[in-house]
C-alpha cells in the first residue's frame, strides 16, 4: 500500500447552516494545502469516532494538523450546546490527540450562526 500524504484533517459538524461558512474558511485559510475533511453530528462530541477517524489520517495521510470545529445551537447536543461546553469538549479533543499524536498541531474553533470563527484557545 503506498503512503498518499496531505496536510491536515479538517472536522467539523454536519449541520448543513453552518456549511457554506466552512467551506469559505477552507479556502481562504488552507489554500493551496490538501486535507481529509470529517462531518460528524455534533463535531467532537463523539470523542472516540473522532479519534479513530484522526488516527486514521494519521496513518494513511501522514497530516501534520487537525482542525476542529464545533458550532452555536448544535442538535447533536441538545440543551447541553453552550459555547462553554463547545469549548471544554474542544479542549478535551485537543488534549486527547496530543496525548496520542504529540507531533501534531491542534486548531479549535467555535462557528457562531453569523458565520464567525472563534479560535479557542
Amino acid at each position: 500500500m503506498s503512503l498518499h500524504t496531505c496536510d491536515s484533517i479538517v472536522i467539523s459538524c454536519i449541520d448543513f447552516r453552518f456549511q457554506k461558512y466552512i467551506r469559505t474558511w477552507l479556502d481562504e485559510n488552507l489554500k493551496g494545502q490538501t486535507f481529509d475533511y470529517v462531518g460528524f453530528a455534533g463535531g467532537v462530541k463523539d470523542l472516540p469516532i473522532i479519534l479513530n477517524q484522526i488516527g486514521i489520517s494519521v496513518k494513511l495521510h501522514n497530516i501534520h494538523e487537525v482542525i476542529l470545529m464545533n458550532h452555536e445551537e448544535c442538535g447533536a447536543y441538545g440543551v447541553e450546546s453552550t459555547p462553554e461546553r463547545h469549548a471544554k469538549d474542544l479542549k478535551k479533543a485537543k488534549e486527547e490527540i496530543l496525548e496520542l499524536y504529540p507531533k501534531l498541531i491542534v486548531q479549535l474553533y467555535y462557528l457562531h450562526l453569523d458565520g464567525t470563527f472563534e479560535e479557542i484557545k
